[in-house]
């Protein structure tokens, strides 16, 4: 249940942020992947710079979410790896340098869960994703602020966006999973009005 906080309000029996724009505080913020690799083990990676803004209308469902992220950032904490993920077999970072994400849809699933529905573009394509996203709780910082934070997660073919490079494995498999999981942990400022 979300923790209630000094601008924190109630809207059909659920707490949710103050009306506003709230811009994502890259310091707090997360935003990983996960693929497997040999069909079994779980590699993680995460980017280092993007910006977004959360508009929180009176009414939560009016709400919509913007982020743009630097698609040449990701870290997987392997230079080789990055490497190869930011060359043409992936992410073509110098062609397709931003990957964003532009909500369509927010809707109320249950207690402190939402669903965002929106676009994704990666490497140049668009398609239609959902987040499975929580509102953790608002609170006021210790510089006379309010954050609001979010978890939020999907999980997308690669393929979907043209990530379609692969090696067969003589037992059966892929090395590199087509299902990716995203995740995002967000901790977002309100922005004076």
């Amino acid at each position: 249940m979300a923790v209630k906080g000094v601008a924190s309000r109630e809207w059909n029996g659920v707490q949710f942020p103050k009306a506003g724009t709230w811009a994502l505080d890259p310091a707090h913020t997360t935003i990983e992947f996960e693929a497997k690799h040999l069909m079994v083990a779980k590699v993680r990676g995460r980017f280092t710079e993007f910006e977004g803004a959360l508009r929180i209308g009176d009414d939560p469902t009016q709400s919509s979410v913007t982020v743009t992220i630097k698609a040449a950032t990701l870290d997987t904490q392997t230079q080789q790896r990055d490497d190869h993920l930011r060359s043409a077999d992936f992410l073509e970072v110098d062609k397709y340098p931003d990957i964003a994400f532009a909500s369509t849809v927010v809707e109320h699933d249950k207690d402190d869960d939402w669903k965002i529905s929106g676009d994704l573009t990666i490497h140049g394509v668009t398609r239609p994703v959902t987040l499975k996203t929580e509102y953790s709780g608002q609170t006021a910082d210790p510089w006379g602020g309010q954050r609001a934070a979010f978890s939020a997660e999907t999980r997308i073919d690669r393929e979907d966006w043209g990530l379609t490079w692969n090696q067969a494995l003589e037992a059966g498999g892929w090395l590199v999973s087509k299902e990716i999981r995203i995740r995002l942990e967000v901790e977002a400022v309100l922005q004076e009005a």
